[in-house]
């Protein structure tokens, strides 16, 4: 079957999508927008229950982290996730789902060998980091800090 450029070209343009790249990043601007705006209000109710500013952010991570891990658990957090696009990938929400969902994805094969082993994909390269990362914030403050 012999195609011409100009055939193929017009093949091309009628099964490709057409791109939404204007309203994907709206999209994405504001759902991760108010993701960080509902974690400035939890901030803001947690200093007002009596917690000083280090409680209320360690309140708010944990917060953050609980709803995105049970949104994940619900199968929820995937449905956001295709309508936000980038917008879900804020940084604690987006990686308590990464976190979660192989574990999550994996159960039937067992809590040791599924849910506990799978849950190391992602998270092993960035604990290995933080680890690394914090022993040479340590090194460098012992021999040059206070």
């Amino acid at each position: 079957m012999d195609i011409s450029k100009s055939h193929y070209k017009k093949m091309v343009e009628k099964a490709s999508p057409n791109s939404r790249l204007g309203a994907n990043c709206a999209k994405a601007f504001v759902v991760g927008g108010l993701i960080c705006a509902f974690g400035q209000v939890l901030n803001s109710l947690y200093m007002f229950w009596g917690a000083n500013a280090d409680q209320a952010g360690t309140y708010v991570a944990m917060s953050l982290i609980f709803l995105a891990v049970l949104l994940t658990g619900l199968g929820k957090y995937d449905d956001l996730a295709t309508f936000a696009g980038a917008g879900s990938g804020v940084p604690i929400t987006g990686f308590a789902n990464a976190m979660a969902a192989p574990a999550i994805e994996f159960k039937k094969e067992g809590y040791i060998f599924g849910v506990g082993a799978k849950m190391f994909i992602i998270a092993g390269p960035v604990i290995v980091y933080g680890t690394l990362a914090s022993m040479v914030v340590g090194v460098f403050y012992f021999f040059f800090g206070g």
